[in-house]
């Protein structure tokens, strides 16, 4: 009886829309691919839950980076042991390193290695993001983020709330998060 091979599973995960999400797998066959539009921080990525529930023994999980699979180390090390505790592979295309559940202790201590260096590295550049834009606060050129809701909008949604329609209603038909609409509501108040 010939053994069965498993499926090449790709993850990818971008943390803004307008990131190129091909990208990251250019180039390597997978059989399907699981992709997350959130920001690393984001505890519930339902692509990435989705894929941990697909997978089965034999497969194999690639990753354009640690850094794309995990929030930090305890992440990294967490979904590396769930995947392959279920007898999954990991690949890193970026590190060059595979997982397998059957990892020596130098296997071991390179993802912990691995990870918090690619740990490091967000938090290196969310504090040069920090400082520039402190930097450019003081020279009077930061304005922020772009609004997303127009003053018009913004009264035409005051308006449906008043006439009964729900937030979340309203926020899904412009296409923001409740979040978003409850800023914007805020500051205009």
């Amino acid at each position: 009886m010939a053994k069965k091979i498993g499926q090449r599973i790709g993850y990818v995960r971008v943390s803004t829309l307008d990131q190129n999400a091909e990208r990251q797998l250019d180039g390597v066959i997978v059989n399907r691919t699981f992709l997350d539009k959130k920001s690393g921080k984001d505890v519930e990525r339902e692509e990435l839950n989705a894929m941990v529930e697909f997978v089965r023994h034999g497969d194999t999980v690639v990753v354009h980076s640690m850094d794309r699979l995990a929030r930090n180390l305890d992440d990294l090390r967490h979904i590396v042991h769930t995947l392959t505790e279920k007898g999954v592979h990991i690949e890193f295309v970026i590190e060059g390193l595979s997982f397998t559940g059957e990892d020596s202790p130098m296997s071991k201590l390179m993802l912990s290695v691995m990870g918090a260096f690619a740990e490091f590295e967000r938090s290196l550049i969310r504090e040069r993001q920090r400082e520039g834009i402190a930097l450019a606060k003081q020279r009077g050129i930061y304005r922020g983020r772009k609004r997303v809701l127009s003053d018009e909008v913004i009264a035409s949604a005051k308006t449906r709330i008043a006439a009964g329609d729900t937030k979340a209603q309203i926020a899904r038909d412009l296409g923001v998060s409740r979040e978003t609409l409850y800023q914007y509501l805020r500051v205009t108040e």
